[in-house]
């Protein structure tokens, strides 16, 4: 049979970010997918050398808007180990608070998209108006957003009031209870189930080979979640990962939804422990030395290498991004699917290109 080589993306109507694949078709039948990265390098590893330690904050959260606030609370941490510094307790509770907001609407964001990429729009724009929500809140305890920009070296730079995190809580039951009809339909659905269950399956030794991580690992049977290491306040919260165990693309689906009902508890439960206390530790000197440091993004494992020597510009900064791991595990699983079933396959591992490339 002939064969077609044919490319899929860097623009595609389905893709949020410009995935480049090219595709060796016989037929309708997927045989072959090689990527094709750099489409969109920015350079902001490179910044490090030209940018202080404390303005390399700024520079890290733009690797990634959607998940900025991680991003920064990781390379945060690797600074502030390398200084030797104790971030005050309420600081580190309130940097898991935002950074579990930024992974619910993370999610609803893709979701809406997973929702759209196999034509349930009336779901995607359901699924978006409570990401509203997640926004508003957001944006009324941090004054933004998407990028906040609460995460700085040595704690956080403002507080969350008595009278805002009731209005949170109250928000939180809001959402809760306008997604459960979602969950019910995401799950349920005729449509939905037709197109995802038993497509793109990645099986539990495939995902642990190929070093998939996140809600791809997840979806496959393992519960490995970096939120385990216990760093900032996890220690004191009550976590479990979320494990599906099918490994095609409704697992991976799953896995995310249920993160979403898990990251609010989460935050209701880190507002009922927050303790009084200050905001942050002042900041002297430079910092030396080498470090790693690992968090949970919501596409999964985020790992920040620093190097500095004791000037205020860090040597190095190397970050290593949950879709990076992700590629891998796609190129596995789209051998002998049909075409369309593509766009359902790449979105399922929810690639973040820019984080992915910097």
């Amino acid at each position: 049979m002939a064969r077609t080589i044919i490319p899929f993306g860097p623009q595609h109507p389905v893709l949020p970010e410009p995935l480049h694949l090219k595709l060796t078709l016989e037929d309708e039948t997927v045989v072959e997918a090689i990527p094709a990265l750099g489409y969109i390098h920015r350079g902001l590893e490179g910044l490090a050398r030209g940018r202080d330690f404390n303005q390399m904050v700024y520079v890290v959260e733009r690797v990634c808007g959607i998940c900025s606030c991680i991003h920064a609370l990781c390379y945060c941490n690797c600074i502030e180990k390398l200084m030797g510094l104790d971030v005050p307790r309420r600081a580190k509770y309130l940097r898991v608070i935002w950074s579990e907001l930024h992974r619910i609407h993370s999610h609803l964001l893709w979701l809406g998209l997973f929702a759209d990429a196999f034509g349930f729009e009336s779901l995607f724009m359901a699924l978006w108006r409570v990401r509203e929500r997640v926004m508003n809140i957001l944006e009324a305890t941090a004054g933004n957003r998407v990028i906040i920009s609460v995460n700085i070296i040595g704690g956080v730079r403002r507080d969350i009031n008595g009278a805002m995190l009731q209005h949170m809580l109250l928000d939180l039951d809001a959402i809760e209870k306008e997604l459960k009809p979602l969950y019910s339909t995401m799950m349920n659905d005729y449509t939905v189930q037709k197109r995802t269950v038993g497509v793109g399956v990645l099986s539990k030794e495939q995902a642990y080979a190929l070093g998939s991580a996140g809600p791809v690992l997840r979806g496959s049977g393992w519960a490995q979640d970096m939120r385990q290491l216990k760093y900032e306040a996890f220690e004191d919260l009550d976590f479990e990962p979320v494990v599906e165990h099918e490994g095609d693309c409704f697992a991976r689906n799953k896995v995310r939804f249920r993160e979403v009902f898990q990251s609010i508890d989460l935050v209701r439960e880190a507002i009922r422990k927050l303790p009084d206390g200050d905001l942050a530790v002042k900041v002297k000197g430079n910092p030396e030395g080498e470090i790693t440091f690992r968090v949970e993004q919501p596409r999964g494992e985020l790992f920040y290498y620093v190097r500095c020597n004791g000037e205020k510009n860090p040597e190095r900064v190397r970050i290593r991004t949950p879709t990076f791991a992700n590629i891998p595990p796609l190129l596995a699983m789209l051998p002998g699917v049909q075409l369309a079933d593509v766009p359902v396959i790449a979105l399922s591992i929810d690639p973040c290109i820019s984080c992915t490339e910097r």
